[in-house]
């Protein structure tokens, strides 16, 4: 492969000014960060641990090997929403390494509400169990909850994605041989019992967790019958007499040693065998992404110079380079792992369609991931264009992505809008893990775009009616539709409402790639089965 001969000009003033804007969205996005991983309101964080329990990330840290890293989702889940009481949504998954395995871990934090689930607590669990299941990897769902949060129990409940969505999934699991582990280091009541009874091996912490399907306040509103909690569900009920748990632990610390001696007992599995490359570092330095990434989506930018600060040697055979150039593809190795790069350079024409598609075709048959970088503005349009079939062979790009047998990896490094997130692998179209950048917008289209759209629709209405529309009413509507699509179209937006796995730092996206592409062996990639591309 060869090396990318990047034209970019790190001491000039366009890239500096660049980098020091980047750095401002930076500052904002950890400090975000920063205060969500505090948990809880103060009080309930010393309360938890006045218990002798630890918190749900000092129990993941404990969990996973040592000196690996654990991957994070979702962080800033539920960010600006229900009043901001529901940090990280109240709970933590991730991948991490147990005993040389890459695993899923579901962690409830009971320092936010009691560790009880709104909606994005719950899509959050449910996408975690999703990744399960696409790469095969075992779970631990290390429980500590009150379960529904009961003031939302309208959204949470009855519908298909909602709680009971656990257990349907738990029993997925159970059936594709996926192994699941449950901790009850708290409180485990009502549906939530299901979670440890429908885990291969339960472990209880002593005098610290309890499982009930209906507390002392139920059963004595029930029946009558006053019983404390440690009596109904308690660690000493459930080993020796019912037979939920099957393990009993001193302590959070003991507990999580014996979930690491079970995964000692795991048989070997196959895996997706892929050609790996000595591990190099890129040419140029990661870091001067933040002079590159756009800050102001209306400038353009080669991707091509977001590839070689990513790829391992900054090295890049591409394919089709003189061809519909507004599409960038090719291959790479990221920390020795082969990848397919499709890339957005500009709007999408009818032939960087076909290019799109003829590449995905070559990564699926060669077995090799596909990463999506996407600063999409749309399809092109116009009368030539629809003319000429954009609509068709636009299709063959969004066909061949959907079918496509091999893992899927997406970053919206830039924009995000229209028909064109469909085609790079947006979350409709099951990448393994979708992320975004902090300076990321995603939306139906630009807030121009939309004030130009909906400004013309109300002119047409007007003048269907001999009027037309004052130009202070013009510019209040397209100051309005802006803040609008600016609020919604943010990355913070997104990654609230789970659209996304987690916003990240553009210097930590190669190697949270490599995490997710070795996650993806555990399962031998499907064969590829193309439907019918319309000619």
């Amino acid at each position: 492969m060869y090396r990318i001969e990047s034209k970019i000009d790190v001491a000039s003033a366009e890239f500096t000014a660049n980098k020091s804007k980047y750095l401002e969205i930076l500052t904002l996005y950890r400090e975000r960060l920063r205060q969500v991983r505090k948990g809880g309101p103060q009080a309930s964080v010393e309360r938890h641990k006045e218990r002798g329990k630890l918190l749900a990330r000092e129990r993941i840290d404990l969990l996973i090997d040592r000196n690996t890293p654990f991957l994070e989702l979702s962080s800033l889940a539920a960010w600006g929403m229900h009043d901001d009481g529901f940090p990280s949504a109240g709970i933590v998954t991730g991948i991490g390494v147990i005993h040389g395995r890459e695993s899923i871990i579901v962690a409830n934090d009971a320092t936010v509400k009691g560790g009880t689930y709104v909606a994005e607590t719950i899509k959050k669990h449910v996408r975690a169990q999703q990744i399960a299941i696409e790469n095969h990897l075992p779970c631990v769902y290390m429980v500590d909850s009150g379960g529904v949060f009961l003031p939302e129990q309208a959204r949470v409940f009855a519908d298909r994605f909602d709680f009971g969505r656990f257990f349907y999934n738990q029993s997925q699991l159970s059936a594709l041989g996926i192994p699941q582990i449950a901790i009850v280091m708290g409180s485990c009541t009502a549906g939530g019992a299901y979670v440890p009874a429908m885990s291969d091996e339960t472990i209880i912490v002593k005098k610290q967790g309890t499982i009930f399907i209906g507390g002392p306040p139920l059963v004595k509103a029930a029946t009558g019958e006053e019983v404390s909690a440690e009596e109904l569900g308690g660690a000493d009920v459930h080993t020796a007499i019912s037979g939920v748990a099957d393990h009993m632990a001193e302590n959070d610390r003991h507990a999580i040693q014996i979930c690491r001696n079970i995964f000692q007992t795991f048989p070997k599995k196959e895996k997706q065998l892929l050609e790996l490359s000595p591990i190099e570092v890129p040419y140029y330095d990661p870091e001067e992404l933040y002079g590159i990434a756009p800050v102001d989506l209306r400038k353009p930018v080669d991707s091509k110079e977001i590839i070689a600060r990513m790829v391992d040697g900054s090295r890049f055979h591409e394919f089709k380079a003189r061809y519909a150039p507004t599409l960038v593809t090719g291959f790479a190795n990221i920390m020795g792992f082969p990848v397919g790069i499709i890339a957005n350079n500009g709007v999408l024409f009818s032939e960087s369609s076909l290019k799109g598609a003829h590449f995905i075709e070559l990564c699926a048959f060669r077995k090799v991931p596909i990463l999506y970088l996407q600063n999409i503005t749309g399809f092109i349009v116009g009368k030539e264009y629809e003319r000429r079939g954009i609509a068709r062979d636009g299709a063959k790009f969004v066909h061949a992505t959907a079918n496509a047998g091999v893992p899927k990896f997406t970053v919206v490094f830039g924009g995000s809008f229209g028909a064109g997130n469909y085609a790079m692998a947006g979350r409709a179209y099951d990448p393994r893990l979708l992320l975004m950048w902090p300076n990321a917008q995603i939306s139906v289209m630009g807030g121009e775009q939309a004030a130009g759209v909906l400004i013309q629709v109300k002119e047409d209405q007007l003048a269907a009616k001999g009027q037309q529309l004052d130009d202070a009413v013009r510019e209040s509507m397209r100051q309005e539709i802006l803040k609008k699509y600016e609020e919604e179209g943010s990355a913070y937006y997104s990654t609230a409402r789970l659209w996304d796995d987690g916003i990240i730092d553009p210097i930590d996206t190669r190697k949270i790639l490599a995490m997710g592409i070795a996650a993806s062996l555990n399962k031998k990639f499907e064969e590829t089965k193309f439907g019918i591309f319309r000619m």
